[in-house]
């Protein structure tokens, strides 16, 4: 199932749990509501309630009539769910460690071990959210399509071949990053500023990907084409990343881990190019879909709130 999280009448509107079937967006709390059915009200519950509620969830989209369902384009998606935690892991494309070390003065050498980084919640946006634009704090606005792997069961201390049993679903994250902005080498403040974690359009759940370590990622700036590749250039696999994180970190239902970046980034080019107010950023993982996002001035938007 693809399931995403939108608002149906305006911003103030309540979120809702929803499905996007043939393009079309079904309401699952009110197909459960209408079927007698009890189904959690968000997409975090859902994922805490386990295989019992996500099968539920399955029979009703599976039944619900053509009048139940609303075109995409009448409703507004959202983040599809708020993470307690997002891991971000760094330098995990062996083309990005080359381009890393030549423009952000990163080690040259491949990691041994998966580099971890913290995204706080507030840093997560949805689809169609403006990308905030700083230029107080940055110069350097950066892009970063990402893989992200949505946690389903808890995690400690798990072994690399049980790993994946422990995934809900796969979306798409945009690390934005600061680079102007890392301190004493430190990513937290680059990475986790407000907006700085664009996440959706929608999870799709585990057994519509059955191999997440070949998808074909890609970024585009305008229109422009800045990323390409393929999630079997990961340096650390998504089992061996679940493995080393939940070695001494516990993975809760509805965590977020943010596999790497390919090359491609802003810092990286000859010269440098980085995000500027108007741009449009469009990150593409196959199988899961387009999240797309505008760059805005930030203290203009602010004053207009």
């Amino acid at each position: 199932m693809q399931l995403l999280t939108y608002r149906a009448d305006g911003a103030s509107a309540t979120p809702r749990l929803g499905a996007l079937t043939g393009g079309r967006v079904a309401d699952l709390t009110a197909l459960a509501d209408a079927a007698g059915a009890q189904l959690p009200a968000d997409l975090a519950g859902l994922i805490r309630a386990g295989e019992p509620a996500l099968a539920a969830a399955r029979t009703l989209l599976g039944t619900a009539p053509a009048e139940a369902l609303r075109p995409l384009a009448e409703v507004t998606l959202c983040a599809p769910l708020r993470p307690g935690k997002v891991v971000g892991v760094g330098l995990n494309y062996v083309e990005h460690v080359a381009e890393s070390h030549r423009s952000l003065d990163t080690d040259r050498e491949l990691p041994s071990r998966p580099v971890l980084f913290g995204k706080p919640a507030t840093a997560v946006t949805g689809p169609g959210s403006p990308i905030l634009h700083n230029a107080d704090l940055t110069k350097q606005l950066d892009w970063e399509v990402e893989l992200a792997v949505v946690i389903g069961r808890t995690a400690r201390r798990v072994d690399e071949a049980d790993a994946l049993r422990h995934v809900f679903g796969y979306s798409i994250v945009n690390d934005l990053s600061a680079r102007d902005q890392r301190r004493s080498g430190q990513w937290f403040f680059s990475k986790g500023q407000d907006s700085y974690c664009p996440f959706g359009p929608v999870v799709v759940t585990a057994d519509e990907i059955p191999d997440p370590q070949n998808l074909d990622l890609s970024l585009r700036v305008n229109g422009a084409v800045k990323q390409d590749s393929n999630t079997r250039h990961m340096l650390f696999g998504i089992a061996r990343l679940i493995a080393d994180i939940s070695a001494g970190m516990t993975l809760e239902p509805g965590d977020v881990i943010a596999t790497g970046s390919p090359s491609g980034v802003g810092a990286g080019m000859v010269p440098p190019q980085y995000l500027q107010p108007g741009d449009l950023v469009e990150a593409t993982i196959e199988g899961i879909g387009t999240l797309a996002n505008p760059v805005v001035d930030a203290r203009t938007y602010e004053a207009g709130r």
